[in-house]
């Protein structure tokens, strides 16, 4: 299916997607409308845009997105500050206001001299009208900035990847105008493939061990963070640099707080441990 887009996305080397993905990756890059993906943390949400970035050639341009974005941040911002220091100590020409203009990520996408790959990173961390403020820039991809008359148009239509936590429910009319697709946490064989990716030279041994009680661990139903891909690597390298065989992860988690990361967590593991409950599926009664 990929041959028939005008820009073929077929994976890199160190990204490991499913046909599913491939495709969705590809139609949004034919419709040239934004790629919104959403998955739990650890599922290579932000990793995908890189990968995209890397496979056909182009510049990533990348919008952290926080509690207080805007959307103006994206697009421009005009420095009044600085603009007045230069008045009151004769620094510059201050009529001249595009001086003061610093265009901000979505600007940079829209002026690349080639079409860049624009990652707009955990969109559900800002406010709920966010997403909606940028229904007109990405829809028409363009601008009007009014300090200085100016319209910043895209010179070729950037390739917009948003990455969402579901933390929040994003508006209607925004989901409308994107290319959806849901990143389900990898199955043991597909991370096998994604750790042998990061670590080619890991023991067979090692790698299977861990990652049976990777998934076991994942599986206490009281966890209230689950460890995630990048948690998994870490271990991994922490249990190779430590010399620590396969066999040892029958009986133990050998640096537990790689793997979990809340007091909460480590605290029901160690009660399944004591009281003798198969990690799999456990979950605390109720009282």
């Amino acid at each position: 299916m990929a041959e028939t887009f005008r820009e073929a996305y077929g994976g890199s080397a160190d990204y490991v997607l499913s046909d599913e993905l491939r495709g969705a990756v590809n139609i949004a890059v034919a419709l040239e409308k934004p790629l919104l993906i959403k998955g739990e943390p650890g599922t290579g949400k932000t990793m995908l845009a890189r990968s995209i970035a890397d496979a056909l050639g182009k510049e990533l341009i990348v919008w952290s997105i926080k509690s207080t974005t805007k959307a103006q941040d994206g697009l421009y911002h005009y420095d009044t500050v600085q603009r007045l220091y230069d008045s009151q100590f004769g620094e510059g020409d201050v009529k001249d206001i595009a001086r003061y203009i610093k265009l901000g990520r979505l600007g940079e996408a829209f002026t690349s001299a080639d079409r860049a790959v624009l990652l707009i990173d955990e969109i559900d961390k800002a406010d709920l009208e966010f997403p909606n403020d940028l229904l007109w820039e990405l829809d028409q991809m363009e601008f009007y900035i009014p300090e200085t008359k100016e319209t910043v148009r895209a010179a070729s239509r950037p390739i917009v990847v948003i990455t969402s936590n579901a933390e929040k429910e994003l508006p209607d009319a925004f989901l409308r105008r994107c290319i959806f697709h849901y990143i389900a946490f990898p199955e043991p064989e597909q991370m096998e493939r994604i750790v042998r990716v990061h670590y080619p030279d890991l023991e067979d041994a090692l790698v299977a061990a861990a990652i049976e009680k990777f998934y076991e661990l994942r599986g206490i139903g009281d966890l209230q963070k689950k460890p995630a891909t990048s948690e998994l690597l870490d271990w991994l390298l922490a249990l190779s640099l430590s010399g620590i065989p396969a066999e040892r992860l029958a009986a133990e988690i050998p640096f537990l707080g790689v793997l979990l990361k809340k007091n909460e967590d480590t605290d029901t593991y160690q009660e399944v441990q004591e009281k003798g409950y198969s990690l799999r599926g456990f979950k605390r009664p109720p009282g």
